[in-house]
């Protein structure tokens, strides 16, 4: 990969006083990572269903336009996820930020290599599917993508290349039924 990021630390950075935006992690690592920097009823868990983090960011920033969605994934839910991507740049929702956490592995199932880790580009994937793309690869681009998260125009997709150390979990809750109800709370709280 190049770079060594740490993940934990850039996204603990990039949400750092969040305010309103509406966090999505998708299954694994970056839903330890986003839980690490505080449990918040605004954030959206996927525990299951990988490929899917990407269409769920879609929808929610269509349903709610007047709020910012970020959507914290990595490199095998997007690789999943190629088909979504394009959608995102077709309907252009400009509330809508994808970072992708991209280490060359799929972290929840065993560390195996990914597609990432043999050349392909999600960066040049995203671009070529009409996302505006920025490339975070030291800690100090965290600060400079806050913004974006916040006030940017989208679709937006951070290409992110993370180390492949496995952190420590911070796991939050599983119960799917409550993690919704308790995130449209907060969503209709916000109204």
């Amino acid at each position: 990969m190049g770079t060594n990021l740490d993940r934990r630390a850039f996204v603990a950075r990039l949400l750092e006083n969040r305010g309103g935006l509406l966090v999505i992690g998708s299954v694994g690592s970056p839903t330890y990572d986003v839980a690490a920097c505080g449990d918040d009823a605004k954030n959206f868990y996927i525990w299951s269903g990988l490929g899917s983090t990407p269409s769920v960011g879609l929808g929610l920033a269509l349903a709610q336009p007047k709020k910012r969605v970020v959507v914290v994934t990595g490199d095998g839910d997007v690789l999943m996820a190629l088909g979504s991507l394009a959608t995102i740049g077709v309907k252009q929702p400009k509330n809508l930020v994808i970072v992708c956490l991209d280490n060359g592995h799929y972290s929840a199932s065993g560390m195996q290599p990914s597609a990432t880790k043999a050349g392909v580009d999600l960066a040049e994937a995203a671009r070529a599917c009409k996302l505006r793309v920025e490339v975070a690869n030291d800690l100090s681009s965290a600060e400079r993508l806050r913004e974006a998260l916040h006030t940017g125009e989208g679709p937006l997709f951070i290409h992110a290349l993370v180390d492949a150390d496995d952190q420590p979990r911070v796991i939050p809750s599983r119960d799917g039924v409550a993690i919704r109800q308790r995130f449209m709370d907060a969503i209709g709280a916000m109204i």
